[in-house]
């Protein structure tokens, strides 16, 4: 199997912002005086997994004809066992790292697809135990080597259109602990690749394989978490304002893309360490509503350029920097010729905030399972701290 690491797109931000995380965490070591010098540890994984092709009954019958999958992950990280942070002790001293994904479908329709991304991977359960344990995992990266669909040469591939893609992975399994330094793993996985519909078509492909891992602790401390040090969460309203941009294809046969912007402003509120909710309004632009081949007699008006509404805010807070976001919104106005074509809208997406209150990220808005665009975002938070 074909693997070229130096042909992916490094420094992306998709990479970054999952990355970021881990150095936040590295930066932010305790250094007060200890008994026993606690460390963060590196951490090796070597992962297998198989199976579990999702989709319809005519894409399995074209582009996923006799594909059978395969994949490998090779992940390094820290477990992050000491730190200013108190989200790291929440998360039961969890692992930041970067991840290398290669894998097969066994057919020339699909491709080899390969990846590089950031993962969080956060143990649960009974952490006393000294056998056997659990983890669940969120890994978000870029995606390359798709053979993606064109007219004439590979007319077969009906859910991938870009060589590169938006990689989204999740993952929970069982561990059985050989020693301190030894483990080895089964469990579930989900992968989504998706370009957000910059380039059909974009179906995407999404896959629940079953993994096997092993993994190696060189330095074999591991320390409990101590929630007796955890303080309150912030009781305050949060006031957010966030400005997106992105790109979306219209139709297949034609290669032209529409810009897309948003402006979102939202209230939040914390109802626990780990979560935020809360609501506000999301304002729409669509180029698109200036064609004439695409609006019609609607073309320049600026009903056929703007929608928006009223959307649900749930955030969920991976530490005091690094956050998971998403929206459940309904259109008070909308233009299907756009590609609004649902009155509920979704986004799912992560966020940084790379100097104080000012954040940074990265989203996907969707219709039902249907990506709009990828929206490439800034913001900021009043209230934060």
């Amino acid at each position: 199997m074909h693997y070229s690491i130096a042909t992916l797109k490094k420094n992306t931000f998709i990479f970054l912002l999952i990355l970021l995380g881990f150095y936040h965490a590295q930066a932010q070591i305790d250094s007060s005086a200890q008994p026993v010098k606690i460390k963060n540890p590196l951490v090796i994984e070597l992962e297998v997994e198989n199976g579990g092709i999702l989709a319809s009954k005519q894409i399995k019958q074209t582009t996923f004809q006799s594909a059978y999958y395969n994949g490998v992950n090779l992940k390094v990280g820290w477990r992050i066992q000491k730190s200013d942070d108190q989200y790291f002790t929440l998360y039961n001293n969890p692992v930041y790292g970067v991840g290398f994904y290669s894998s097969t479908f066994n057919t020339d329709i699909i491709g080899s697809p390969y990846a590089m991304y950031g993962f969080v991977q956060s143990p649960f359960g009974n952490l006393n135990n000294r056998r056997w344990g659990f983890d669940y995992r969120i890994g978000l990266g870029i995606s390359g080597n798709f053979n993606p669909y064109n007219e004439e040469t590979n007319p077969l591939n009906l859910v991938i259109g870009a060589k590169n893609n938006v990689f989204i992975d999740f993952g929970i399994r069982t561990q059985y602990k050989f020693n301190v330094h030894w483990r080895a793993g089964l469990g579930l996985a989900f992968h989504h690749f998706s370009n957000g519909a910059l380039k059909l078509p974009n179906k995407g492909v999404n896959l629940i394989p079953v993994t096997a891992s092993i993994t190696y602790q060189p330095n074999g401390q591991t320390v409990l978490p101590d929630r007796s040090v955890i303080k309150p969460y912030n009781d305050n309203i949060l006031y957010h304002i966030n400005y997106g941009i992105g790109w979306k294809q219209l139709e297949r046969d034609r290669d032209r893309r529409f810009l897309k912007t948003t402006i979102s402003a939202y209230a939040s509120k914390h109802v626990s360490h780990k979560w935020r909710v809360g609501g506000g309004f999301d304002l729409f632009y669509s180029s698109s509503g200036n064609n004439d081949e695409i609006a019609g007699e609607d073309s320049g008006k600026l009903s056929a350029k703007l929608s928006g509404g009223p959307s649900f805010y749930l955030v969920h807070v991976l530490n005091q920097d690094l956050v998971l976001n998403g929206n459940i919104g309904y259109y008070l106005h909308k233009q299907y010729f756009n590609g609004e074509i649902e009155r509920i809208f979704l986004r799912a997406g992560a966020r940084y905030y790379v100097y104080k209150d000012f954040n940074a990220g990265i989203s996907i808005k969707a219709h039902k399972g249907k990506a709009d665009f990828i929206e490439w975002t800034v913001g900021y938070t009043f209230n934060r701290k």
